[in-house]
């Protein structure tokens, strides 16, 4: 299957977990009726996005009432489900956590973002997660009937490193779950994604949260599908949305052979390694 109708789910996340889990629970089951294949939830989608509402919303993998409900849904409507991420608790650390379901409501793939947004822009943000969550320290390349897919959090689409070497390891759709601000967010979020699709000649995803402006943290909101060729397939606005948009993966193999970037790579000279 060369052809995927992937759901993007910007919902409004606010400080109520159990409303939070019943907004994503009502876009899965509207993605479903719109024939979706591979549905996608933001980062922090049962979370406010701040410090102290990561350590009250923690939970703990095999405890999470959270990744219950998704795992119940994936295997429902027979469904991939990237569930954006969670705070997870694991002993006396908090990480951002992405969870990835199979059809069958199994995990296949986690990640726990790498990069941690740790920025003061002067006069305008200041976010520090390193405060109280702790970076993840592996790569996150997936197996489906799609072909492989690769997962990052939000701050992490910031690395190239990251990218290419989940692409180098098969990786043909780079899935960030991502909550850019209303500063980093107009400068830097759509030409972050349509360079990681650019450079890696894949396509690259971002699910984001619709702005809350009662949070105390403004998302950007519009998500987004960038095509292996750096161009926008689909994006949302600031608003709650729903974008169903259907990617052809056969566009990858079209676009290395008029433009063989990754072939022509100088790999007697500059190599991207991994511990």
């Amino acid at each position: 299957m060369t052809k995927i109708r992937l759901a993007l789910c910007q919902m409004n996340v606010i400080d109520n977990k159990k409303a939070n889990i019943e907004k994503a629970e009502s876009m899965i089951c509207q993605s479903v009726d719109r024939n979706a294949d591979f549905i996608v939830l933001p980062e922090m989608f049962n979370c406010p996005y701040s410090n102290d509402k990561f350590i009250e919303y923690g939970e703990k993998e095999s405890e999470s009432i959270t990744l219950k409900y998704i795992s119940k849904l994936a295997k429902q409507h027979n469904v991939y489900i990237l569930a954006g991420s969670i705070p997870e608790r694991e002993n006396d650390k908090l990480y951002n956590t992405s969870y990835l379901f199979d059809k069958t409501g199994s995990v296949i793939a986690k990640h726990r973002k790498m990069h941690l947004f740790d920025i003061d822009v002067t006069g305008k943000i200041t976010f520090k997660e390193s405060d109280v969550l702790t970076a993840g320290d592996d790569f996150t390349v997936a197996d489906t009937e799609f072909g492989r897919i690769g997962m990052g959090i939000c701050y992490d689409v910031r690395f190239v490193e990251l990218a290419r070497i989940m692409v180098e390891n098969g990786a043909e759709i780079l899935f960030y779950p991502g909550a850019f601000n209303q500063t980093t967010g107009p400068a830097h979020w759509e030409l972050l994604f349509r360079s990681r699709a650019l450079d890696n000649q894949v396509f690259c995803v971002g699910v984001a949260p619709a702005l809350n402006m009662d949070a105390s943290y403004h998302s950007y909101g519009h998500s987004i599908v960038t095509n292996p060729w750096g161009e926008v397939v689909c994006q949302a606005d600031e608003k709650e949305d729903l974008i169903i948009c259907e990617i052809d993966l056969d566009e990858i193999k079209k676009v290395r052979q008029e433009l063989p970037v990754l072939k022509n790579k100088r790999e007697d000279l500059y190599e991207v390694k991994f511990k």
